[in-house]
């Protein structure tokens, strides 16, 4: 194992961690500020394909996170960028609202099949079109896999059981580009210009959110908001560095313990 570091970096999960959909987490843009004031550099991750970038920083600002767009790495840009390195025409299975971060690129004869969340486009007809695709030799490219997510109505199906359903069908396994997949987090690092031994990850998520980083060398933090339920710090090996009740908490014990 590599040796542990002085903390530079502390990457950081929103939906389920800052906020659920439309609302905040309580005292988070407090403990957000709070960290910002200390010597770590801070970056958002995120897995969220419901929306583009733009959009979701929109949303952020509007309950009062000074959050900027150049300061969020999402699944949305790792998909990007691996469509555009193998030069694919994808065949984009997200919603509506995410579309935006990938204009430009060439859609037509679809040669890929791109798949995130995308609920109003997982119907019989869609998904059969992306496997014959995949069944005719086209990659499945996966946003991310998250089985599911926390909304203001209560848990709701993620991507993952989609993506499954398709590899079942097609007998093919997908390239995953979001959490937990250790590249995400050693890109996200890499625009930051620290090693993962002196970084530390936030998230509601034990497996897509600490799993993924602490495999990778990081400290995790798991956070009891969002789409946590009883006993998912015990899902992991190793376990998380910590279980904390919010994002708040996690704060307090970074700056009181760890700088």
């Amino acid at each position: 194992m590599a040796t542990r570091r002085a903390l530079k970096a502390v990457l950081i999960d929103l939906s389920g961690t800052l906020h659920v959909e439309d609302t905040a987490v309580p005292g988070a843009q407090d403990a957000l500020n709070r960290l910002r004031q200390s010597s770590v550099a801070v970056k958002f991750v995120t897995n969220t394909t419901k929306e583009c970038k733009r959009n979701l920083v929109e949303r952020l600002h509007s309950l009062n996170f000074d959050i900027q767009e150049q300061e969020i790495f999402t699944s949305l840009t790792a998909a990007r960028s691996l469509v555009e390195q193998r030069q694919l025409r994808p065949l984009l299975l997200v919603a509506d609202s995410a579309l935006e971060d990938f204009s430009g690129l060439e859609t037509s004869e679809p040669n890929a099949v791109v798949i995130g969340l995308a609920p109003d486009h997982f119907n019989y007809q869609t998904l059969n079109k992306a496997f014959r695709l995949v069944l005719d030799g086209a990659p499945l490219i996966a946003i991310h896999k998250a089985r599911y997510y926390k909304t203001k109505d209560g848990l709701a199906l993620g991507p993952g059981p989609f993506v499954t359903g398709l590899e079942y069908s097609t007998d093919c396994q997908a390239t995953v580009v979001g959490k937990p997949e250790g590249t995400f987090f050693l890109e996200a690092l890499r625009d930051i210009g620290c090693c993962p031994e002196e970084a530390i990850m936030i998230g509601d998520d034990a497996r897509d959110d600490v799993g993924g980083a602490q495999n990778v060398g990081m400290l995790g933090i798991v956070v009891r908001t969002g789409k946590y339920r009883v006993g998912d710090e015990g899902k992991i090996n190793p376990p998380p560095y910590l279980t904390c009740d919010s994002f708040t908490q996690a704060v307090d014990h970074i700056l009181q313990h760890i700088l």
